[in-house]
């Protein structure tokens, strides 16, 4: 029997979640943990979030989804080419089988986030929710409305894509990032407007379809806040496969040619004209606050519909918090889980260790990137005297099991007390890779660490120790 959460029986509670996604859930959980009666308000029908219903979890299963139907691992252990014999042709692949796992995945963390809510006590009230004071939410669906008070309130309804100015997304030619998964197939030429994360890591994924890619970003750089050589190496690798960067460039317009067949014709301020089979905007988001009544009750929101919190997650009204993607950066689901957690104990005056500033950054690009600490970039702004340990994956032991001989991994040491600064990773399990140096960088460590510690071989943690000799041997002279 399917675990549901506990059904709405009270109106009174001590804090009322607004939303389900990693903000709202962790704050309930933690509150439902104190002893407080919880109730958690998701307007889709199904709990999870932006975060399981159209961002982290469907698009990072469909990058298993196609790393795997592709090949990509296999092939690369083996030496076959990608797309011929020994590998999978973009033509076995479609839409219907990568979006089979999606939806697989989807339901199988939606049974557990409703599992854990259940075991916990938190109540659950699906409808759309907006301010009647600052104490009380109207809770509406398709049957009616409900009134619900809480003593603390917290606004975790996450962030929605923005729109292109001046262009309607219609879902099947011109689509944004909730749209792009719902395609009926997959197309064979795309062009992604916006270099930012969701772009390059889409861009990656459909360029290793054999889709034909084209890449505009008004930018010099994308990912700006990236190692620039890390950013270097991930597009050298995506123009390998095809993928096309139009960089310093800004749309003018987009328009839809009914065809046959149907394509959607960009084109740029400089006078650039793409066709394509899909225009994919991916130009930020903004908060997902629009019909929540945050101003009825003396809370501002700024252009991008975001919410602004102190360092307990407070908004300007006491009572209320917020926490997730709706407070702006860094808008990660690791970090908004702990702003919800933080929130919650801070509310109900449990003390807590406020989240730790060295948290890493993930890009599920194919290949993955990730980073903690700083760049050479701020170092060298900031005039830190720093020094560059590299290791390549191909001079690894388990770089060469796998197959992968681009990666690269990279960490900063101070040129006088040692202390590591940034550790920095392309390549296969680079999200996990990058863990090791996050522990390192929060307990003040550095080079002296890495050279006397034995990691397992073959294991990418060798990485570490190949980085930190080659770092080593540079300070030497």
């Amino acid at each position: 029997m399917i675990a549901r959460p506990t059904m709405v029986t009270n109106s009174e509670y001590d804090l009322v979640c607004v939303g389900s996604g990693p903000a709202g859930q962790r704050a309930a959980v933690q509150a439902a943990k104190l002893r407080k009666r919880v109730l958690v308000v998701e307007r889709r029908p199904k709990i999870g979030g932006e975060c399981l219903g159209f961002g982290t979890i469907p698009s990072k299963t469909f990058r298993e989804a196609v790393v795997w139907f592709t090949g990509l691992e296999r092939c690369a252990q083996f030496g076959a080419d990608l797309f011929g014999s020994g590998g999978a042709s973009r033509e076995r692949v479609t839409f219907e089988q990568l979006r089979a796992r999606i939806g697989d995945v989807r339901q199988r963390e939606g049974k557990v986030i409703e599992d854990q809510l259940r075991r916990n006590g938190v109540d659950v009230l699906r409808g759309t929710a907006s301010f009647r004071d600052a104490h009380t939410l109207v809770v509406q669906d398709g049957s009616g409305e409900r009134t619900v008070r809480g003593t603390f309130v917290l606004v975790a309804v996450g962030t929605r894509p923005a729109s292109p100015p001046g262009i309607e997304c219609d879902g099947a030619t011109v689509v944004d990032s909730d749209q792009l998964l719902a395609l009926p197939e997959l197309p064979r030429s795309v062009v992604v407007v916006g270099g930012g994360v969701i772009g390059m890591e889409y861009a990656s994924m459909l360029g290793l379809l054999g889709v034909t890619v084209t890449v505009v970003e008004k930018r010099d750089r994308p990912l700006e806040f990236l190692d620039r050589e890390i950013v270097d190496e991930l597009m050298h690798q995506l123009r390998d496969r095809g993928v096309v960067f139009r960089l310093g460039e800004a749309v003018q317009s987009a328009t839809v040619e009914e065809g046959p067949p149907r394509r959607a014709v960009v084109i740029l301020e400089s006078g650039k004209k793409i066709v394509a089979d899909v225009a994919f905007f991916s130009l930020g988001r903004v908060g997902g606050t629009k019909d929540l009544g945050l101003e009825s009750i003396g809370i501002a929101v700024d252009e991008r519909l975001r919410v602004k919190v102190d360092d307990h997650f407070r908004t300007s009204v006491p009572h209320v918090y917020a926490a997730g993607d709706v407070i702006g950066q860094p808008a990660l689901a690791a970090t908004s889980m702990e702003q919800g957690r933080l929130a919650a104990c801070h509310a109900f005056g449990f003390k807590a260790e406020p989240m730790g500033s060295h948290f890493p950054i993930g890009i599920y690009a194919i290949p993955e990137v990730s980073m903690v600490g700083a760049t050479e970039q701020d170092l060298t702004a900031k005039k830190v005297p720093y020094e560059v340990g590299v290791a390549r994956y191909r001079d690894t032991a388990r770089g060469q099991i796998l197959g992968d001989d681009t990666g690269l991994f990279k960490m900063m040491f101070h040129r006088e007390d040692r202390r590591l600064l940034g550790a920095h990773c392309i390549g296969t399990g680079a999200t996990e890779l990058i863990h090791v140096g996050q522990a390192v960088l929060g307990l003040g460590g550095g080079l002296d660490y890495f050279l006397r510690t034995v990691f397992n071989y073959p294991t990418l943690a060798e990485c570490y120790k190949v980085a930190a000799l080659n770092a080593a041997n540079k300070l030497a002279l």
